[in-house]
C-alpha cells in the first residue's frame, strides 16, 4: 500500500500524510487532510515547549482546550498570535546549549 500525499499548509510541499486524524473532531480532520507527518512532528516538538511554559495538564478539559486553541493558530486555522514561551533560538551559527565560538564573522 503507497502512502497518502498531501501539500502540507505548514511546510508548503507534497508529503506523506498522517495516518489517521490526531484529535477526534474537525481540527482533527483538517489536519489529516492538510498536513503531513514531518509537519505534524514539528508541531509535537514545538507543543512542548508551550506544555511546559504554562505547566499544561492534557488530561484537564482547560489544558486541552489551550492546546487545540494554540494547534489551530500555529497551522493557520485560525487567526491570531500563539501564546509566548520562555524559549528562545540559538543565535544564527550558534549550535544550542553554545555560546558561539570565537572568531566566527558575524
Amino acid at each position: 500500500m503507497s502512502e497518502r500525499i498531501v501539500h502540507c499548509r505548514l511546510l508548503k510541499k507534497d508529503l506523506p500524510g498522517l495516518d489517521r486524524a490526531p484529535f477526534r473532531n474537525e481540527l482533527g480532520q483538517r489536519l489529516l487532510r492538510e498536513v503531513s507527518k514531518e509537519g505534524w512532528q514539528q508541531w509535537v516538538r514545538d507543543s512542548v515547549r508551550l506544555i511546559n511554559t504554562y505547566k499544561v495538564d492534557l488530561v484537564t478539559p482547560e489544558g486541552q482546550k489551550f492546546m487545540l486553541k494554540q494547534c489551530a493558530l500555529y497551522f493557520g486555522y485560525e487567526d491570531g498570535e500563539m501564546a509566548q514561551t520562555a524559549w528562545t533560538p540559538p543565535a544564527d551559527g550558534a549550535k544550542p546549549g553554545s555560546q558561539g565560538s570565537e572568531g566566527e564573522s558575524r
